[in-house]
């Protein structure tokens, strides 16, 4: 009888796999073994029993988690869901809580996220939401816990300050709701029965966004109605866009109307006269150029339509308007008076390390670069992307990616070449140029760029390369801090914008875990029209220090 050794590392959230009828051995610290569906955090040694004749891997199975598990053969492990078997109300929210949000999911429903389950989805949501606080708690109920737990279901919901309830249909489940939720302040629906209503605030609101359904409103609440209803709008439009992202601030902004103040999303709070003021008495040549200039007009127009933390609305009105007026004024009014008053930092969490060893042998700094580098030389671009993660900036069409030495000592430049398809429906070629500097651990760097007047800054790592360059993951944290937004990304590069051989597909996703991120968070870029873009890089750059081209299949070191 043969063991199989893994190591894994279990975190609230994730799902894990109970054997029925099989003996369990847990060393958690000196902790007893929790109960059977209990969702529980720590380093231990597990022994499964596993059927021989099981059709399904059990390494596949446990391909999430990372203790020391151990099989042997005997007994079928069977899958259970994230959300406990048995609820403990004492154990669904921690004792720092200071957001407690349930989600509420019907059936076995599929988000549109690549069709990943919502269960799934929410799970990984939950995780996302410790990066700004560790007490923004998010627990996720399938529809059929309301029925076989229903006390112990009953004593969760109790807690709860925000419901999100997704594709309930079922009379029973419906009825069970409304007759459980009715303390929860704040209740959001998506895809429901029409009987399942939006409270916002205590507020009741119709489904289709355009009238309250409670009458006889004391005086006073126009302003609180009004509010609510804004708050809901932004709600639907940013989950109705179909990514991880937009979900996760979703969340985020129903806690800073409704709990707390959300730090990230500070820059929602409106200035008033300050702003106008601060423009007319530094930036009035700028104003007034750019408001007789037809494209910076029309930025300012497409930009007033956005959401302040809408990054995907402000980022495709900025491309695709772009001009010398609209930087100018940008650049005055918000990075050199800052008249919007806005902050933003770079993103601490999660704390992504990067690659330490390449081909065997320690990274240093001259090889990180040169991996920068990659192909350019060989080919006209260092690499191109096949897929990111930012919903914003990861996804127009034909990226190309020159990185190169400058001509003065120990200077190193980025330039991202790449399509926008602007509002008007034209596609138009961008580039854009990175000051990139060493950061004190190889193979981190930080980036900067003045971008339509707006200085970013991000701080990038290289997670992961292949010895033949074949492909790579690169992940970022920025900050425009003039414009107050803050984000994060990853994109999956390859010499031809082609995607990896299937075989590489455990390492690519193993690379996405260390930054947090899932495959079916990706937006694969679009490849198929990219003639006549404008490559190139200034006369008198240079390009690799210790890695030297010699084919077409690989770098080799000298």
């Amino acid at each position: 009888m043969s063991e199989i050794v893994m190591e894994a590392k279990l975190n609230i959230g994730y799902r894990y796999y109970s054997c029925s009828e099989s003996q369990l051995k847990l060393v958690n610290h000196g902790r007893s073994l929790p109960r059977r569906g209990r969702i529980f955090s720590s380093s231990f040694t597990l022994t499964l029993p596993i059927i021989k004749s099981s059709t399904t891997s059990p390494i596949s199975k446990f391909s999430t988690l990372s203790p020391i598990i151990k099989f042997n053969t005997n007994f079928q492990c069977k899958r259970i869901s994230a959300v406990a078997d048995k609820v403990d109300d004492q154990e669904t929210f921690s004792t720092n809580s200071v957001a407690k949000l349930v989600a509420i999911v019907g059936g076995e429903s599929t988000s549109p996220l690549k069709n990943v389950p919502w269960e799934d989805v929410l799970i990984h949501t939950a995780a996302k939401l410790k990066w700004i606080d560790e007490g923004y708690n998010l627990h996720v109920l399938t529809e059929s816990i309301l029925t076989k737990q229903e006390k112990e279901a009953e004593l969760v919901l109790a807690q709860t300050d925000i419901l999100i309830i997704i594709n309930v249909q079922h009379q029973d489940s419906v009825k069970w709701v409304l007759q459980n939720t009715e303390v929860i302040p704040t209740i959001v629906c998506f895809d429901c029965c029409p009987a399942l209503q939006n409270k916002l605030g205590g507020l009741k609101v119709s489904n289709n966004n355009q009238t309250m359904i409670e009458k006889f409103l004391p005086l006073g609440q126009g302003k609180q109605i009004k509010e609510s209803l804004e708050v809901l709008r932004t709600v639907q439009e940013a989950w109705g866009r179909n990514n991880s992202d937009d979900i996760w601030f979703s969340l985020l902004l129903l806690i800073n109307s409704y709990i707390r103040p959300v730090p990230v999303l500070q820059n929602l709070r409106a200035k008033g006269f300050s702003t106008l003021y601060c423009m007319i008495k530094n930036c009035r040549t700028q104003l007034v150029d750019c408001l007789l200039d037809p494209n910076c007009r029309e930025a300012l127009v497409c930009l007033n339509k956005c959401a302040p933390t809408d990054q995907v609305c402000n980022y495709r009105c900025i491309a695709s308007y772009e001009s010398p007026k609209f930087e100018a004024f940008s650049l005055c009014v918000l990075q050199k008076h800052n008249c919007l008053g806005l902050n933003a930092e770079i993103p601490v969490k999660p704390n992504v390390q990067p690659l330490s060893f390449f081909r065997g042998s320690p990274l240093t700094h001259e090889v990180a670069e040169d991996l920068f580098v990659g192909w350019l030389g060989k080919l006209n671009s260092s690499w191109r992307v096949v897929a990111g993660q930012n919903p914003a900036y990861d996804q127009f069409p034909c990226q190309y990616q020159l990185f190169y030495r400058g001509k003065a000592k120990r200077t190193f430049w980025y330039e991202p070449v790449f399509q926008v398809k602007t509002l008007d429906g034209q596609l138009i070629w961008r580039r854009r140029r990175y000051r990139v500097k060493r950061e004190d651990i190889p193979g981190t760097f930080i980036f900067t760029v003045l971008d339509n007047g707006v200085v970013s800054r991000e701080f990038w790592r290289i997670v992961d390369v292949t010895d033949d360059l074949s492909w790579a993951l690169f992940y970022y944290g920025g900050a425009a801090q003039a414009a107050g937004q803050s984000y994060r990304g990853a994109i999956l590069v390859t010499p031809d914008g082609i995607w990896p051989s299937k075989n590489e597909a455990q390492r690519i996703n193993s690379a996405l875990e260390r930054c947090g991120i899932k495959d079916w968070e990706l937006f694969g870029v679009d490849n198929t029209c990219c003639t006549n873009a404008p490559l190139g890089i200034p006369e008198g750059s240079s390009l690799h220090v210790t890695l030297q081209l010699r084919d077409s299949n690989v770098l080799s070191c000298e």
